[in-house]
């Protein structure tokens, strides 16, 4: 159990795939126009993730070491294919907003770095929970970055629901004479947000670590003789 809450831990935060090793940063940063998008990207993301780990788990023992790459990169290929032809069957409309980036996740840094990195060393229960993990501390930085950036540029929130759920309709949160603040809609505006962001990740582990070394010096002072020297 506490290797599980490890890779937990790992793919929520201390080794989150945006915040702290900055992959996928393309799709991140052109999708995340609104929180639907990006949703619907980030979930697309995890099933590809939880599957390919899977996959490659399952079969490790059976890829040549010389040929790991491309043989992941077609394992990769043909779930992202499934998950592709899926959204244009019963998502048509969200399909066409996300265009190119649903293909796109093949050559996802995040995807192939966790097969890679975790999936081809360790076993089908840790790998599949490697890769939901950081699926979704994958999720979870893009859907903020998404909704600040809807909030910011348009006044909306949830602004393409109706793609998914035809009865549901985006809420306008700010007046309707708000004129929208442009910049926060453009990749320009996806920079910033993602550096206040990971500007506040930074600031919460500098503070854990401070407090864990005013706690260990407390608990266990040094000596005297120490000290001195």
């Amino acid at each position: 159990m506490s290797a599980y809450k490890d890779i937990a831990w790992n793919g929520l935060w201390k080794q989150n795939s945006i915040l702290a090793q900055l992959l996928g940063l393309c799709p991140l940063l052109a999708v995340s126009t609104t929180f639907v998008n990006a949703v619907s990207l980030g979930l697309a993301t995890i099933l590809v993730m939880m599957l390919a780990n899977f996959a490659i788990s399952a079969l490790r023992a059976l890829i040549p070491y010389e040929i790991r790459i491309p043989v992941f990169i077609l394992i990769i290929a043909a779930l992202v294919t499934v998950v592709d032809l899926a959204f244009n069957a019963f998502l048509h409309d969200l399909y066409l907003v996300l265009g190119i980036f649903i293909p796109l996740i093949v050559t996802n840094c995040i995807v192939l770095a966790r097969v890679e990195a975790f999936a081809a060393k360790n076993g089908l229960r840790a790998s599949t929970l490697d890769g939901l993990m950081m699926g979704i501390g994958f999720v979870c930085v893009i859907a903020l970055l998404g909704a600040v950036r809807e909030l910011v540029g348009q006044g909306t929130v949830l602004a393409g629901i109706e793609m998914i759920f035809p009865t549901l309709s985006g809420i306008q949160v700010l007046p309707d004479n708000y004129p929208g603040f442009l910049v926060a809609i453009l990749p320009p505006g996806a920079f910033f947000v993602l550096g206040l962001l990971i500007a506040g990740r930074n600031w919460i582990e500098a503070r854990t670590n401070q407090r864990r070394l005013e706690k260990r010096l407390h608990d266990h002072p040094p000596s005297a003789t120490a000290a001195s020297a």
